[in-house]
């Protein structure tokens, strides 16, 4: 039985009781002489027998179907909530005329939602930690695997390059110059030689890039350079400006400078290096320069992953990345960094 239909019920009893006080109150009121006076006695001019059971009976109707409507919207709204509960939306606000049944519901809904969505906040913070926890035990292995390949790439790969590189310089010396032919081919072999080695060094800088651990940036900078100026045959320039930056500004800028030499040496075929740090207008300007074979640019940054890794990374310290490249004249790599001011430079 719906409730509309046992609300009618209700009202069909209600009417029936109604029929009796209305009947008790009329008797007393107007005591019969006899029962057949029933059909004699009037009310607004109609029989007393037809107008007093049918006004109670209507009136017990409408209460009923009144009454049935009002309970079926209270708990089509509790149903509702349910579902959204179910769904995991929001509740919609308690109605106003709830009834104190009616209102417990609804306070035991909100209630449940709240536990639901601490469950949820919960069970994805889990999630998340397990996802962060998993990456950096991944990152650790990768770390871990990609300093294996290069103490193996330089211990063995590297050396016999360099020796390689050797014998051919001793070989190309002691020929004589009679026969260009042979004399130009061994030349090209020690050229590619001392290529694989350019190409051995930008590999390793890639797996093993040297961090800053503790370093100011003026320091890695200095010191990377100065390590590549003993293991290539380049004139390396630089001037750098002790310049106090976040931690993660300067590991970023580090990265980027990382990145651009290892270019360099894979693909420039330069001779001269130039590397500048320096303060300018609130502005950190990072310029990188070769006189390299230079290469074009728009081409360049739809496949290069180097160029976009290096234009990401100065994004997200703010900053802007601006290559100019000309063929056989060199490439130039420029960043330009804002420099905010804490709260305590502010005041001075």
């Amino acid at each position: 039985m719906t409730i509309m239909q046992r609300q009618i019920l209700i009202g069909a009893i209600f009417s029936l009781v109604l029929f009796l006080l209305l009947s008790v109150l009329f008797f007393i009121a107007y005591p019969l002489e006899s029962w057949s006076s029933l059909w004699v006695r009037t009310v607004m001019d109609l029989p007393f027998i037809y107008i007093v059971p049918s006004l109670s009976i209507l009136l017990g109707v409408c209460y009923g179907g009144f009454s049935g409507y009002l309970w079926k919207k209270q708990f089509h709204m509790v149903e509702t909530a349910v579902r959204e509960v179910e769904k995991g939306r929001p509740v919609p606000d308690e109605p106003q005329a709830a009834i104190p049944e009616i209102h417990e519901i609804w306070v035991k809904i909100d209630s449940i939602q709240k536990h639901m969505l601490e469950q949820t906040k919960l069970s994805q913070k889990l999630a998340n930690e397990k996802a962060e926890d998993q990456e950096k035990r991944i990152q650790e292995m990768i770390s871990q695997e990609r300093n294996r390949l290069a103490r193996e790439l330089h211990d063995s790969v590297s050396q016999q390059l360099f020796a390689a590189s050797m014998m051919m310089s001793a070989i190309t010396e002691s020929r004589p110059l009679s026969d260009d032919r042979e004399t130009k081919q061994l030349k090209l072999i020690e050229e590619t030689i001392h290529q694989s080695q350019l190409e051995m060094r930008a590999l390793l800088l890639h797996l093993r890039p040297a961090a800053l651990n503790g370093k100011s940036l003026q320091e890695g900078v200095q010191e990377l350079l100065v390590e590549l100026m003993q293991k290539v045959s380049m004139n390396i320039k630089w001037k750098v400006e002790p310049i106090p930056l976040d931690k993660g500004v300067e590991d970023h800028l580090f990265r980027i400078l990382q990145e651009s030499v290892s270019n360099t040496l894979r693909h420039a075929k330069a001779t001269s290096l130039d590397v500048l740090l320096i303060k300018r207008d609130d502005f950190v300007i990072m310029r990188v320069s070769d006189n390299g074979v230079g290469f074009e640019v728009e081409e360049e940054k739809t496949g290069s992953y180097g160029l976009q890794n290096m234009h990401e990374r100065a994004v997200e310290i703010g900053g802007t990345l601006k290559i100019v490249s000309l063929k056989n004249k060199g490439t130039r790599l420029e960043v330009k960094v804002p420099v905010l001011l804490s709260k305590d430079d502010e005041h001075d």
